[in-house]
């Protein structure tokens, strides 16, 4: 009976979590505030005072329910889109990590006189980024190329050394591990989670491209297998699991695998179900009693993050790969990318060490973590649309890939693209035969004030027209440039020797 309660009440909060979600969606208010409320709801303060302060459970559950997130993430990338932008994310992974660490301490410790452990901590818990809520977000916001796949790839590396910083820093000796003590060891635990990842990865999707399974059914069941075979060998090796689970969660994800389209829902699926479980976790294992007193504190080390911490560690990352000649940001660019280091579920998983740990102050940091992550939450995630057009780095035309459930599709190994044509761009008054298609792809439909129909070659695209496009994956590419290029500068954008390079 008390089995059958619980599975009643579980299923109870999902379905509950999945209405709220629907209900908001438009609004723009994230998902994880109602999952936490849910939590909040629910926990010793809440209507039902469920207790729960067993932050060791909650840190096991919630790198396992990480990790979940980072494979989804991982099997739903582009590697087309992030190839170019992998050098500054791993540098924004690695040196603007540190960066963010030792700029926010020094501000933490300056401004509320905390112990160096302590602010150490706190830096290091807040330094990564949250793939969840980068993926959710970015994926809805029309961005260039490059700039879209910098946060995306930093919001999966960077996990990975915030991970190994929160557990050195959480070891219960004094003094705290030295610098060089923390070079060594987060670089072998970021080798062995980079040698796992790469490692499962291919082998995996070799064997899935080579064993007939019986049913459809278990490729996705093994695909997502394969990526926490990564995670928790890596992590047996005392590596980065974070790391491994999203590089090799990245090949399987760029590989023609069989039923690829369902093994993508199915990874979707998961993640959303780790999202709900995990924020409801954190939300019954905070203590709104205890959350007054971390106001002030958490107020400003969250105005030290997102004023100074951030933009340090990217100002820093793009300086070292434009004078390594890897890439060059723009101002504009670099601004955007500080507002977009959004937090989520990773910082507050990452309190929860610490406090398993019985480190002093612990708790006290759990809970400022959890007041920085709802204010950062509200003020970035509702702005960045606002912002990216301030700062003209939104790119309205750009192609976003529309998830199909069409079998053909995957059996032709085609994309299917959607364009939407800005007042900005000269795609307009630009017939169909002038975009010039490599023959691998067309223009199959167009949506115009909402009525639907096939063009012929002589139509003539119009302002806020949504263009559908069907191209074979070997011609994608091609496909992206063109109408990159024509969107910039016409129909007769090579005149103008404009390539669409992103």
């Amino acid at each position: 009976m008390e089995l059958d309660i619980w599975l009643l009440l579980g299923a109870g909060v999902v379905i509950a979590a999945i209405v709220a979600v629907r209900i908001v969606h438009r609004s723009g208010l994230p998902s994880l505030l109602i999952f936490l409320g849910l939590g909040l709801l629910l926990g010793e303060s809440g209507v039902l005072g469920i207790p729960f302060e067993n932050a060791e459970l909650a840190q096991q559950v919630g790198l396992s329910a990480l990790a979940l997130i980072l494979a989804e993430g991982g099997l739903t990338t582009s590697w087309s889109h992030v190839r170019r932008a992998v050098p500054l994310a791993a540098v924004l992974a690695t040196v603007g990590v540190t960066v963010s660490i030792v700029v926010l301490a020094l501000a933490i410790r300056g401004a509320l006189d905390t112990d160096w452990r302590t602010a150490l901590l706190l830096g290091a818990i807040l330094a990564s980024t949250d793939a969840a809520a980068v993926f959710s977000v970015l994926r809805r916001l029309p961005l260039p190329p490059r700039l879209a796949g910098i946060l995306e790839a930093e919001s999966g590396f960077n996990d990975a050394p915030c991970v190994i910083a929160v557990a050195l820093l959480s070891v219960a000796k004094v003094p705290t591990p030295g610098l060089w003590e923390f070079i060594g060891e987060a670089t072998y635990e970021l080798g062995v989670g980079v040698a796992v990842g790469l490692l499962v990865g291919p082998v995996g999707s070799y064997a899935l491209r080579r064993i007939a399974l019986p049913a459809s059914g278990l490729y996705p069941i093994a695909v997502l297998a394969l990526a926490l075979v990564a995670y928790s060998g890596a992590a047996i090796q005392h590596g980065s699991g974070f790391l491994a689970v999203y590089l090799a969660a990245l090949i399987l994800g760029n590989t023609r695998l069989p039923h690829r389209s369902a093994t993508r829902g199915f990874a979707e699926g998961a993640a959303w179900l780790a999202q709900i479980g995990l924020f409801v976790m954190l939300g019954l294992l905070a203590s709104p009693t205890e959350m007054p007193s971390a106001i002030v504190p958490g107020l400003v080390a969250g105005v030290a993050l997102l004023l100074v911490a951030r933009p340090a560690s990217v100002v820093v990352s793009a300086a070292l790969v434009r004078l390594a000649g890897i890439d060059r940001l723009s101002w504009r660019e670099q601004v955007f990318l500080s507002w977009a280091g959004l937090r989520g579920a990773v910082p507050i998983v990452l309190a929860t060490i610490p406090w398993a740990a019985a480190v002093t102050e612990a708790e006290a940091v759990f809970n400022e973590v959890f007041i920085i992550v709802i204010v950062l939450t509200l003020v970035q995630g509702p702005t960045l649309p606002l912002v990216a057009r301030l700062l003209k780095v939104s790119a309205p035309a750009e192609a976003l890939d529309l998830e199909v459930e069409a079998a053909p599709l995957e059996e032709l190994n085609a994309d299917l693209l959607q364009i939407k044509v800005p007042p900005t761009s000269l795609l307009q008054g630009v017939e169909i035969f002038e975009l010039r298609l490599p023959s691998g792809a067309a223009v199959t439909l167009i949506v115009r004030e909402g009525r639907s129909f096939v063009p012929s070659a002589t139509t003539r695209i119009r302002q806020d027209d949504q263009l559908l496009v069907v191209t074979t994956a070997a011609c994608r590419d091609a496909v992206e440039r063109r109408l990159r290029a024509v969107n910039r500068r016409g129909k007769l954008a090579g005149w103008f020797g404009e390539s669409g390079a992103s």
